[in-house]
Parts: C-alpha cells; structure tokens; sequence
C-alpha cells in the first residue's frame, strides 16, 4: 500500500524527489527501495487515480512492469466524523488541519492567512497536531514549529491542540465553517481534508495532485486573489456554502468503511 510517495511529478511531468523522505540526501535510496517494492509485491494499491497515475509513470522510468497489479483503494473516514451537512456551520471560520512540516507548503499558507485575515471577514483556526515536541525531533525539523509561532502571531488566528481527543477534535471542526487544503506539491491523499468533509465543511485548495481531482472545482484556487474571494463568499453566502457543504459531505460517500473494506477484498482477491 503506497500510502507515501517519494517522489512529486511538476506539471510539466518532471520527477522529483519528495522532500519529507529526502532528508540527509536519502531520497534516491527511498526511491530505488520503493522500486524494488513495486517490483516484489503481488499487489499495488495507492489512495487515488492521482497516485495511480504517478506511480504507473514512475515505474515505467523505473523499468517495473506493474501489469495489471495496480489497484485504487481510498482510505475510509472516520464515522465519528460525519455530520449531516444540513445542521449548520459555525462562524466566519476557516480550519487547518494539516500538519504545519515546511514541505507541506506551509510557508505558503502562512502567506495566505496574511491575506485570508487582512479584511476582518475571515477567521482561521489552525490545528497544532505535534504540541511540545523532544528537542531530538525539533533538531531533525524544527519548521513546525516555527510555522506554528509565525501563524499565532497573527491577528484573527486561533492556534488550538485537540490533544489527542477525537471528541474535541470533532468539536474544532464542528465549530468552523470550511476548510483549507494544504499547499504539498506530492499530495496523493488528505485525511485532514476528508475530515473536514465528512463533516459538511467545503474545502477550498490550490490546483495540486489528488486535491484538484477530488475537490469541486468551483473551490479550487490558482491565486492569492482568488483563495480570499472564495473563503470570503463560504463566509458570508450562506446559499453557495449550503450547496458546497452537501457536496463536500457527499464526497466522501465512497470513504465508507464498509464500501473501502469491500474494495480492499476485492483488490487482493
């Protein structure tokens, strides 16, 4: 199950090396490993049509014949994170729930919270998933929490900790009225954004891997411009947020954890 890449195609189909499994230059040893594994196993199974078809374009450079091994398999949601859409939203809120690594293009989230809160119509609540880290992990990768300090320094940004709780997590999602995708370029997969989904919150994201595939169109952004116009209208146009939480919600449909265990059989059969 290719749940992580080690490698990012760019538009223009180049590969790269994934920065999150390149640490100390490892990424080509993690790449040729990954090969082999695509090479040895009888089933290949990845998240999304996205990694599918990243995958099948790697091993084809890689010289792995996949056959007919390849198979999409989504992770299921959560249930205890399913509300029906039509039982409201909270307030002007937008959630990150993503975790704040710099090669999840946080940096430039932390560039659109500027501009997301500069008019006072948007307030963002973002998600501190590690809390006090060893000095060990900082010292492998210190940019969470750095992130962390430059987002709780700005105006109308609420940074909280669910503390392990999925119960209060839910409630933090609950409390918001959408949410924002994370900006990581190899991004096959979200869980944190079929979280906010299941729960009947839109999600507006940038134009990148699996997120372009899978989230309305209408939700998805290329500008700076463009991400604030949008969070601003799911903050204040109550008709367009209700038809885009019913279609978030209804996205996650095929998550179902009975649907995915059916696909799983299915795929291994």
């Amino acid at each position: 199950y290719c749940h992580y890449l080690p490698f990012v195609f760019t538009d223009g189909g180049q590969l790269l090396l994934d920065p999150s499994l390149n640490d100390a230059g490892l990424g080509r040893p993690v790449l040729l490993t990954f090969a082999a594994g695509l090479a040895a196993c009888d089933r290949v199974m990845v998240h999304s049509s996205t990694a599918a078809s990243w995958v099948s374009a790697a091993a084809a450079r890689m010289t792995v014949d996949l056959g007919d091994r390849l198979r999409v398999v989504p992770a299921p949601r959560d249930e205890r994170l399913v509300r029906d859409p039509a039982v409201g939203a909270g307030g002007a809120i937008g959630v990150y729930n993503h975790r704040l690594y710099a090669h999840y293009g946080t940096e430039q989230f932390v560039d659109l919270a500027r501009d997301l809160v500069a008019s006072g119509i948007v307030r963002l609540r973002v998600m501190d998933l590690f809390g006090h880290r060893r000095a060990e992990r900082k010292g492998l990768d210190d940019s969470p929490e750095k992130m962390r300090d430059q987002l709780a320094a700005l105006p109308h940004v609420q940074v909280v900790s669910d503390r392990g709780d999925r119960v209060r997590y839910k409630k933090l999602l609950a409390g918001a009225r959408f949410g924002i995708a994370p900006f990581r370029l190899g991004c096959p997969w979200s869980m944190s954004v079929i979280d906010c989904q299941g729960m009947g919150l839109p999600v507006i994201s940038p134009k990148l891997g699996w997120l372009a595939e899978h989230i309305d169109p209408e939700l998805c952004f290329t500008t700076t411009s463009e991400a604030v116009a949008l969070a601003e209208r799911l903050a204040t146009d109550d008709e367009f947020h209700a038809v885009q939480a019913k279609r978030a919600h209804s996205s996650t449909a095929d998550f179902a954890p009975s649907l995915v265990a059916a696909h799983y059989l299915e795929a291994v059969s």
